[in-house]
């Protein structure tokens, strides 16, 4: 809490954003001013207001909280305004795109901002909510549902839930902002995404599969990136002749949410796609990790001309540690010669459902 720097939040629609938000206004009980993006008279009243109109608005309050501030045209500009006039006003910000309200305050907010990122529930927190035992019966029920807080907290309607996140609410910014035209092409390009979770993507192969263009591809990429959606990792090439360094994998923040694109809720005994879910579940955890933990972490994949890979590899103060990600514990794994000559990695990890607890604190 600091009254000369804004607090700005954010993480994907429906993770909890304006519950957290509303938790610590409710703990120091001061005057709040509350202004949402998603009402058309606040988008109006605080789009380009002058400084006298912000004043008459401010004057009351200790506290200014505005959500979903990405839709609020010059919200950052605004901002600057009350955070330069030094009169001890705290501002939260909170956003579900984040090009679209970190392209608003690049310039008018540097050097006046904390910014943090909140995601689906961690396996983390809910081990300190529920306990190991506790949670570990429900892995399954993980990999197929995910960690949205609406998912976790209600036994029922997981399905319809999720049905609707993974309908356009949950990237409704970039489809009203973003400029996209055709939402279908959204959605053909989710579904292939969807089914690719863990191999390699060729921008040119999905441009081809859902009859669009590479640049557009790129483009929708980027912004499903901004809204929370999906996230890449690129590949770990220092050595151009003899490692790929062109491709990359992308990631679902959530497995809910890819299994919803899918509308596949089946349980692990009949899938065929377990390794996939279970990579995605793993790899979007270790984010989550990063992120809360400030890791200054650098994320990849490997893999050699010769077709030899490593899953996924996180490099903090030019230390590596891979990971190999299966669901098989009896799975059998090894470690490429090429790539432990290569880079010396401080640790090479195997992960599976027996012994994967551990590295998720």
């Amino acid at each position: 809490m600091d009254s000369k720097k804004v607090i700005v939040l954010y993480g994907p629609r429906q993770v909890g954003k304006t519950t957290l938000i509303n938790a610590i206004i409710e703990e120091y009980n001061q005057p709040t001013l509350f202004i949402t993006g998603d009402n058309p008279s606040h988008r109006i009243q605080w789009a380009n207001p002058s400084w006298s109109t912000i004043q008459q608005l401010i004057a009351p309050f200790n506290f200014i909280f505005i959500d979903e501030a990405q839709r609020i045209e010059n919200i950052g500009l605004s901002v600057k305004m009350i955070i330069d006039s030094k009169q001890n006003k705290q501002v939260f910000l909170t956003g579900s795109s984040s090009i679209n309200l970190a392209d608003s305050m690049r310039e008018s907010l540097t050097g006046r901002k904390w910014e943090y990122t909140l995601y689906p529930f961690s396996w983390s927190e809910l081990k300190k909510a529920r306990s190991l035992a506790g949670i570990s019966e429900q892995l399954e029920e993980f990999l197929i549902y995910g960690m949205y807080p609406e998912v976790i907290l209600t036994k029922a309607h997981k399905m319809e839930t999720l049905r609707n996140l993974a309908g356009s609410y949950l990237y409704k910014d970039i489809m009203e902002q973003g400029g996209i035209r055709k939402p279908d092409v959204v959605s053909r390009l989710l579904q292939a995404l969807a089914w690719q979770v863990g191999n390699e993507v060729s921008y040119n192969e999905l441009a081809q599969t859902i009859q669009s263009n590479k640049e557009t591809v790129m483009r929708y990429i980027y912004l499903l990136e901004s809204a929370f959606v999906i996230f890449r990792l690129d590949p770990l090439s220092r050595n151009p002749r003899n490692e790929i360094s062109s491709s990359r994998k992308i990631y679902f923040y959530d497995n809910g949410i890819r299994n919803a694109i899918l509308d596949n809720f089946s349980t692990l005994s009949v899938r065929n796609d377990i390794g996939a879910l279970w990579e995605n579940f793993f790899i979007a955890e270790r984010k989550k990790i990063i992120e809360y933990q400030q890791l200054p972490a650098r994320t990849y994949f490997w893999r050699s001309k010769s077709q030899s890979e490593i899953d996924y590899i996180e490099e903090i103060n030019g230390e590596m540690t891979a990971y190999e990600i299966k669901w098989n514990e009896k799975a059998k794994i090894k470690f490429p010669a090429s790539f432990l000559t290569s880079y010396h990695p401080k640790e090479c990890l195997a992960v599976n459902k027996e012994n994967y607890w551990d590295k998720l604190e």
